[in-house]
């Protein structure tokens, strides 16, 4: 019985193991940085996230049984069924952080469908361009597969998650980039987003802190009702870490860490000024040395890949990366506005990691089985 749960060491051998390693260490990091930030609170975030990181490993474990490519006879299922999720929770979701979009489930966990959304749509991306054989020019094509990315967006956008949002427009840029989409059509789809946005400013979709966040960005000197405050007291944290960092005490005082007192949400959005705190430029300069082997690796099985869904769905999950990076990061030090984006695999988040590790896992079942067979 045991022999079923044993894969080809023939595969094991072609498997990204890098990859996967480098993986792991992030995900180690960043618990000890939860643990970190929420030393001091009520409730087992370090310990959940340990919880979290066990699935997932189960779950690459299992879906590397499996040949990827199979995954295109579930994608409309995987796809539409996500889409009757995020209509739910219309109707059965609860707010957090301002956002109608998790689900409240048994034992004092949260499932935000919109984080296995993105995951959806980068695949049911990934088997249309193979069907279309990625002539993403031709007109009919390109709707097609622009009406598979504008639907769930407009769903999130109404919840009103604009961090997620973000997140699968950028998804979607990349993959389209990669594809080789003309960049006439990429230019006039930024204008558009543009004008969209300046729409969408005049309508309650965007909140109003949401539009204090973004005039603070914008003009910081004029921040009269302080709304900066929390990116503030970001960089406060991030200053006093210095070049070594101030450590880690595993003692009871809370005043060790500044961002653990004063930082809001520094388990999830914050985690990188606990991070620089603690661990200073050096702990900083380790983690982006981590994610660029991480985004190298997945870039590099992209071009590997045997056809062309398993190298839309690797340019999709390296475009996440990329950009939820940047904006993470950014917004902790003033470079970017401030929005929901968790740093992935280092924020507190069971949705965020296992979907964040279903990526990995495909990313590694791709790299496994990258040759071609021939008969």
């Amino acid at each position: 019985m045991l022999k079923k749960f044993k894969i080809d060491t023939k595969l094991l051998k072609e498997m990204d193991l890098t990859l996967l390693i480098v993986t792991i260490l992030i995900v180690l990091f960043g618990i000890i940085n939860i643990y970190a930030a929420t030393r001091m609170m009520q409730g087992n975030f370090a310990k959940n996230q340990l919880i979290f990181l066990g699935v997932s490993l189960v779950i690459v474990y299992v879906s590397l049984h499996f040949d990827y490519s199979l995954l295109q006879n579930y994608v409309d299922i995987f796809y539409w069924g996500n889409i009757l999720l995020l209509i739910a929770t219309r109707f059965i979701g609860i707010t957090v952080n301002g956002a109608q979009g998790w689900i409240k489930l048994p034992g004092g966990f949260q499932l935000q469908p919109a984080e296995f959304m993105k995951f959806a749509m980068i695949l049911m991306l990934a088997k249309k361009m193979d069907q279309f054989d990625l002539k993403v020019n031709e007109f009919k094509n390109f709707i097609i597969l622009a009406g598979y990315c504008i639907l769930p967006m407009g769903i999130i956008v109404a919840q009103p998650d604009m961090g997620m949002t973000m997140v699968c427009f950028f998804i979607a840029l990349g993959i389209f980039f990669c594809a080789g989409l003309d960049y006439k059509v990429i230019g006039g789809g930024l204008v558009s987003v543009f004008i969209g946005i300046l729409i969408l400013w005049q309508t309650n979709l965007i909140k109003p802190y949401q539009k204090l966040r973004i005039l603070g960005f914008l003009n910081p000197e004029a921040d009269d009702l302080n709304t900066n405050l929390q990116l503030t007291q970001s960089m406060i944290g991030i200053g006093s870490g210095g070049f070594l960092g101030t450590g880690i005490s595993l003692g009871s005082e809370p005043s060790r860490s500044y961002v653990a007192v004063f930082v809001p949400e520094k388990q999830t959005d914050f985690i990188f000024a606990v991070l620089a705190e603690h661990w200073g430029t050096i702990g900083a300069v380790v983690l982006l040395i981590l994610y660029g082997i991480l985004i190298y690796r997945v870039i590099i099985n992209a071009r590997e890949s045997k056809d062309i869904f398993g190298s839309i769905i690797c340019a999709g999950f390296a475009s996440y990366f990329i950009f939820a990076i940047l904006q993470n990061i950014g917004m902790t030090i003033g470079l970017m506005p401030i929005t929901g984006i968790t740093l992935p695999l280092v924020s507190y988040g069971g949705s965020s990691l296992v979907t964040t590790f279903l990526a990995i896992a495909l990313v590694l079942n791709i790299s496994m089985r990258k040759k071609k067979i021939y008969f």
